[in-house]
């Protein structure tokens, strides 16, 4: 299958690593075309075999599944001018805040289209993203876009309308923990240790019990059980976590950003 990619910044260039990565695609199978003419040169570099387009069109032309890649202000540009280049198209947009509804006007109804909300954790292998079905998409382009996202971390399915929450869960979600490991950080200085440790224990600490999680398939409830003694440090500071309110406040924050994210959409 031939790969257009419109757009090679970080996000983009994060997904052409992962389906070389897994085989998904070979270089020579890659065109890309973006504005910024260096971040095209970097990708031809950094995986030899990748070859640049001309124009926007030509991707359109020449690829099978073309990534639209590109800030959501130039979506909209990007699909009237180049989309009628050809038919019948598989075209993912990781644009966000754009829907479906727009995406196949733009493109003249003449492509499959598929939405994704990735998140950047994609950047390092480990992202999480969610995907909805335009009208024409089939259930093997699916397959096809599940398989892509995969290599750089998870894809599920989901219906257009629960991608606001994927937004505010996952998409703002490495923002959150971010904060977390900040805040286990500080607090690991202020007990005595050295802030450079400090930080590799916190964000060790984090990534290992999220593989926990994911690779037991146990319950966090059950998870946190096993390491909570009677009258132990764990409980002690478990204790303190509910008494400042740390899970009502990330479930607002949920919240908050799922309504932002609504807001935006319009």
């Amino acid at each position: 299958m031939r790969l257009g990619f419109i757009g090679v910044g970080k996000m983009g260039a994060a997904l052409l690593g992962g389906a070389l990565r897994t085989n998904f695609c070979r270089p020579e199978d890659v065109l890309v075309h973006d504005l910024h003419a260096p971040s095209v040169a970097g990708t031809m570099e950094r995986w030899p075999g990748v070859q640049a387009a001309g124009s926007n069109r030509a991707i359109f032309e020449k690829s099978e599944l073309i990534l639209i890649c590109v800030k959501p202000q130039d979506v909209r540009i990007t699909l009237e001018d180049s989309a009628p280049a050809a038919d019948d198209r598989l075209v993912v947009s990781i644009a966000a805040g754009i829907p479906l509804e727009h995406l196949e006007n733009w493109s003249e109804n003449r492509h499959r289209v598929i939405r994704v909300m990735p998140n950047t954790p994609a950047l390092v292998g480990q992202g999480a993203s969610a995907f909805a079905l335009g009208l024409r998409a089939t259930e093997a382009d699916a397959a096809t876009v599940r398989s892509l996202f995969g290599g750089t971390g998870m894809a599920a399915q989901v219906k257009e309308e629960q991608l606001d929450a994927v937004t505010g869960l996952s998409g703002s979600g490495p923002a959150y923990i971010y904060t977390v490991i900040e805040a286990l950080t500080d607090g690991g200085v202020r007990e005595g240790l050295p802030r450079a440790l400090a930080l590799q224990l916190a964000a060790q600490t984090v990534a290992g019990a999220a593989a926990m999680v994911l690779q037991t398939g146990e319950h966090p409830a059950a998870l946190r059980d096993q390491v909570t003694s009677p009258g132990g440090t764990t409980i002690a500071g478990v204790a303190k976590l509910e008494e400042k309110g740390l899970r009502s406040a990330l479930i607002e924050a949920v919240r908050a950003a799922t309504q932002r994210s609504q807001e935006l959409r319009g």
